[in-house]
């Protein structure tokens, strides 16, 4: 494991209250604090975690025939908007903004910062947003390439996320990264790919030597019309977590989903069976900064004393 530099270690003040689960990050240099609460460095240690996981969840991939594929972190904006996410969540949406004004307005937006101003007027929105899931932008990729086959598609993603939701929680980051696999095909074959997840990853997880707990769940729609997606979403059991207890004093946190979209994609982007019906798809999520966090708290922060069953999981 790399060792933390002490120079980057944050130094508790003296009059500090008890230490918080993120304080004892900062102060083992596991994380590193930027000013900006959900934004981190992250250490070598916390990586090779990380790494150790994906290595656990590729396995599986493998195993199944997913097709590995990995987007950048942001996606066009023309596809958030047809994607209805900015109906939904527009309170997490990230957009991308850049300086495209001429000599006499790159003054102004000098003086603006020499003020101590607002300079953002200067700034207008470009054609990318940041990516807010893994999977958002395989749907518009995979209606291009034509009709789905009879045995169906799975995909591996990756990729950095951003929700705009800054927090003293360690584990509600606004950038971080998602692994998701996903299946697309007939409503038999992504239910089929849903259950077959929903018994792996407490096993998974368990292997971790990680308490865990799977549950009904619904994902944060906005506003009052939301309500009712979100308990639609509960009704019919589109959506399920594994909750590992990991902040102080909060709930159980969501680090898997598990995910049942119906024919929501496929209708959206035209995805088409061969058959001329729409696709289904479903997808199940790994957190991974979540799932670092979790080993973390449960496993102490000095990777080499965890448990050797785990290691050996993660490393071995």
């Amino acid at each position: 494991m790399n060792a933390i530099p002490p120079e980057i270690k944050a130094a508790p003040a003296a009059d500090a209250p008890a230490a918080t689960f993120l304080d004892r990050l900062f102060e083992d240099g596991v994380l590193m604090p930027t000013g900006v609460d959900g934004l981190y460095g992250r250490s070598g240690a916390f990586e090779e975690v990380i790494d150790g996981f994906e290595r656990l969840v590729e396995r599986f991939s493998r195993e199944d025939g997913a097709m590995k594929i990995h987007f950048p972190p942001a996606m066009p904006r023309v596809n958030m908007e047809k994607s209805g996410y900015l109906k939904s969540f527009p309170q997490l949406a990230g957009s991308i903004h850049s300086f495209m004004g001429s000599d006499a307005d790159h003054c102004q937006l000098i003086a603006a910062i020499t003020e101590g101003r607002d300079w953002s007027e200067y700034q207008s929105p470009t054609d990318v947003v940041l990516t807010p899931a893994a999977c958002y932008p395989l749907y518009p990729t995979v209606a291009a390439r034509g009709a789905v086959p009879d045995a169906g598609l799975l995909f591996d993603l990756k990729s950095y996320c951003f929700r705009h939701e800054p927090s003293k929680e360690p584990t509600r980051m606004q950038l971080f990264r998602m692994r998701e696999n996903v299946c697309i095909g007939t409503p038999e074959q992504v239910r089929e790919f849903r259950e077959r997840w929903l018994e792996r990853g407490p096993k998974m997880i368990a292997s971790l030597g990680l308490p865990c707990e799977l549950d009904v769940a619904n994902d944060p729609f906005f506003g009052r019309g939301g309500k009712l997606m979100a308990r639609n979403q509960r009704d019919q059991q589109l959506k399920f977590e594994l909750l590992i207890p990991v902040n102080d004093g909060a709930d159980p946190t969501a680090c898997l989903s598990f995910n049942y979209h119906q024919n929501h994609f496929g209708s959206l982007w035209g995805m088409k069976r061969a058959d001329g019906e729409e696709a289904h798809s479903a997808c199940v999520g790994f957190g991974l900064e979540r799932i670092a966090l979790a080993l973390f708290r449960h496993h102490g922060n000095d990777v080499t004393k965890w448990p050797e069953s785990v290691r050996e999981v993660l490393f071995g």
